[in-house]
């Protein structure tokens, strides 16, 4: 399928991205206002309008420019044992913070964290999804697995924040799972939240080696461009 028929193919898998994404954000408010026993929780609110911001701000610098990516977001399956593991991990992960944050919420568990390290994590949390954002505009294959989209004639991104780090999308992510519980307050939810980027950081690497291994010009990029995630680093 080309031409027209491709555009409106793409534009409805874009529109079912949205549409996803929008439910994702209520069903991450329900699991953290269930968990902790209230609906007046002013930190599970920030973390849930941050998801809110991710979503709109992908719509608005995405959706024009590459609809058939998010139409990809939509529907990918991962393929490799490796990525299946991986993110498999990083959802239960996830999950799992914002149900232990609630309920550290609901039980109080431990001491409260302080104000300026929950707006400091918001401002991890809410940099490192615009980060993500930023790099699906300049990456347009960018895809939530990790495959090499032959199909969709995939090249190597250089631009914008690939001209600096390899996985700058990569960065985001991490950035935004340990970010996450600082903006909830709590400190029973971190070692969930730095595992989750502890993940994200290996699955890095392999799909690096991946790329090296089977995109053409990827192995000229990645001597040009030495820095996977953290410059002078990694």
């Amino acid at each position: 399928m080309s031409g027209p028929a491709q555009d409106v193919a793409d534009r409805r898998g874009a529109l079912r991205w949205l549409i996803r994404e929008s439910l994702g954000v209520g069903f991450v408010a329900v699991i953290l206002m269930v968990s902790a026993g209230r609906w007046d929780w002013a930190a599970g609110w920030g973390l849930t309008a941050i998801y809110a911001v991710w979503v709109g701000g992908t719509a608005v610098l995405v959706m024009p420019l590459h609809p058939a990516l998010l139409a990809e977001r939509a529907s990918g399956r991962p393929e490799r044992g490796w990525d299946k593991a991986i993110l498999g991990g990083v959802g239960l992960l996830t999950m799992g913070a914002y149900v232990v944050a609630g309920l550290d919420v609901r039980n109080q568990w431990g001491p409260a964290m302080a104000d300026p390290l929950q707006w400091a994590g918001g401002a991890v949390a809410l940099g490192g999804y615009l980060l993500v954002a930023f790099s699906m505009r300049a990456n347009a294959y960018f895809i939530t697995v990790s495959r090499i989209q032959a199909d969709r004639g995939q090249t190597v991104a250089k631009e914008g924040p690939y001209a600096v780090i390899r996985h700058p999308g990569y960065v985001g992510a991490a950035a935004f799972a340990a970010g996450a519980p600082m903006v909830l307050g709590s400190w029973a939810a971190m070692p969930l939240g730095l595992a989750s980027a502890v993940l994200l950081c290996i699955r890095t690497g392999l799909e690096d080696r991946m790329l090296q291994e089977e995109l053409e010009g990827y192995r000229e990029y990645a001597a040009e461009v030495r820095w996977r995630l953290i410059p002078g680093v990694w």
